[in-house]
């Protein structure tokens, strides 16, 4: 895949807020408002979290994390979920950590969920690599954009 998108999301670390507690390393969720454990992902999805706050511009109100839904009978989480001035789902947000490489397996699965959310904007990152796309549902297709809306 191409149409990477250039994005530091490493200039953002100096906003999170992080703890440890014997020889657990926490970083707080300022959408779920608690600590949680540092993982490789969890980090990459606080960073981008502070990117959309604020570069973006988007509310904290209008971000959900770790929203429960189904495909196809199974339950799924994604991994952060912004919705529009109309409380719709707009851009949905598929953290990796980053020693995961986006492929076009990665890519599957946020369109998989995407299948039942129907939001018009994807993002996928592992925080070293980004991609954005805005959906096409009556073609079935996406666009990759050069920059997040």
């Amino acid at each position: 895949m191409n149409h990477q998108l250039n994005i530091d999301f490493s200039k953002y670390k100096e906003f999170l807020s992080t703890k440890k507690e014997g020889d657990k390393h926490y970083i707080f969720d300022p959408i779920r408002k608690k600590y949680l454990v540092l993982q490789p992902e969890e980090l990459v999805r606080q960073l981008v979290l502070e990117y959309l706050i604020r570069e973006k511009n988007y509310s904290k109100n209008h971000i959900q994390v770790e929203r429960l839904f189904t495909v196809n009978t199974r339950r799924k989480r994604c991994d952060i979920l912004i919705f529009d001035e109309n409380t719709q789902p707009y851009l949905l947000v598929e953290c990796k950590s980053a020693k995961i490489e986006i492929t076009q397996a990665t890519f599957d699965q946020i369109a998989r969920y995407n299948l039942e959310l129907n939001v018009p904007y994807l993002l996928l990152t592992n925080g070293l690599t980004t991609y954005c796309c805005r959906m096409n549902h009556e073609k079935g297709s996406y666009d990759f954009l050069a920059e997040i809306p």
